[in-house]
């Protein structure tokens, strides 16, 4: 409970009943600072009013003249800085797809209750109410141009990190992924969402996906000398799998750096798996008869998986972590991260759960099935030099981590 509490709730609801009855509860539970409305276009015009204070509101989803849905985009435009409880009688997928919306955009939300509502559980979520749960102003990322990723390939400024991924039933490690970083003179490390699509815009995307194979295979066989058996993945661009040679490139790159293609895997993104497929088709194909191993990337977020599974010759499946955090307990991603992995199993391909994130992340997918893991919770990305320490501590945990199930 929030004592001499800084809250000052608005509930928003058609139902008269309703609103008197939230406000019982509220009143019961030592909230007094409480304003009531049974519309949409009022609540808002509230919020405009100077003397407005208002940093937590209880929404009604379902009401006439202006529902909820459309009161979140109102407030967002608004830049209402407090929070929202979602409270309505529709099903738990309606509620779900409000969440992500509020989520969107950019509003703290504390959760949602479905009516009846338990007054346990609207204490529940209000005490998680805290100041800083406001959300601070977005970090406007630096843009780089093509000169600027140009700079950074032909200077060796791009890193590899690597991201282990463990076998979930004994929790053995059984490879990494590798994640590529730009180490910027001026600005530091610098993540791939800000310059991977300049670099595929501008016709930069093979030199950078050659800079990074070069370093990742080289690191391969590496390990490989020390005794660290890791199966190495790196990403494919679809511009990648464009050209017919790109085949016999990576082979000849094995080749020089020592190792064999059974050591990597190839990760291919498949919201890229688009358009004409005959040259990529080649391509995977031919790397698939030279024993590279396949993967489809972030399965579930393209337009085409299941053509692209009937058609390329993938026997990895990757479950994207979209589907796969919180899985547990949202009975939405439950029957999707359940059903990719049927899939996988019934066409003899390994099953990856990217985003493992938390203990019950790891728990679930450990009961699940699933044969590979990776997330935060296992190990973050980090250089190849730490990898041979962070084996170590791995190892001496495994075991606490795969008692409960054996």
């Amino acid at each position: 409970m929030i004592n001499s509490s800084p809250l000052n709730i608005m509930i928003l609801d058609d139902e008269c009943f309703m609103l008197k009855l939230l406000k019982h509860m509220l009143t019961n539970l030592g909230f007094n600072q409480l304003t009531t409305h049974d519309n949409g276009k009022k609540a808002l015009a509230s919020l405009d009013s100077a003397s407005s204070q208002t940093n937590l509101i209880l929404l009604d989803l379902n009401m006439p003249e202006m529902d909820g849905i459309e009161v979140v985009r109102h407030l967002a435009e608004k830049s209402y800085s407090g929070s929202i409880i979602l409270v309505s009688g529709e099903d738990s997928r309606m509620l779900q797809t409000a969440e992500r919306l509020v989520r969107a955009h950019n509003i703290p939300l504390l959760g949602s209750l479905q009516k009846p509502v338990n007054p346990q559980n609207l204490s529940t979520l209000i005490d998680s109410w805290k100041p800083s749960c406001y959300v601070s102003p977005q970090v406007v990322k630096k843009i780089y141009d093509a000169d600027d990723v140009r700079a950074a390939i032909v200077n060796h400024q791009l890193v590899n990190y690597y991201q282990p991924k463990v076998d979930v039933a004994s929790g053995k490690v059984m490879g990494v992924e590798t994640l590529v970083r730009w180490r910027h003179p001026q600005y530091g490390l610098v993540f791939p969402d800000q310059f991977i699509g300049v670099a595929e815009d501008n016709g930069l995307i093979n030199d950078l996906t050659r800079e990074v194979i070069s370093d990742a295979f080289s690191q391969t066989k590496i390990w490989r000398d020390a005794g660290l058996a890791l199966r190495v993945a790196v990403n494919l661009s679809m511009e990648n799998l464009d050209s017919l040679e790109f085949t016999d490139y990576l082979t000849m790159a094995a080749a020089t750096a020592g190792i064999v293609p059974d050591d990597i895997v190839l990760e291919v993104t498949e919201s890229r798996l688009i358009k004409n497929l005959t040259t990529p088709m080649e391509v995977l194909s031919r790397l698939r008869l030279k024993r590279f191993h396949l993967s489809i990337d972030d399965f579930g977020t393209g337009h085409s998986s299941l053509m692209q599974l009937r058609d390329l010759p993938f026997n990895e499946l990757k479950v994207d972590q979209g589907f796969v955090h919180g899985a547990a307990n949202n009975e939405t991603l439950f029957i999707i991260y359940n059903a990719s992995l049927s899939l996988a199993q019934q066409l003899g391909m390994k099953s990856v759960a990217e985003g493992v994130e938390d203990q019950a992340d790891w728990d679930f997918i450990r009961s699940s099935g699933c044969d590979l893991a990776q997330g935060y919770y296992i190990a973050k990305p980090m250089p190849a030099d730490e990898i041979h320490d962070w084996l170590i501590k791995w190892e001496a945990n495994r075991v606490n981590l795969i008692t409960p199930y054996e």
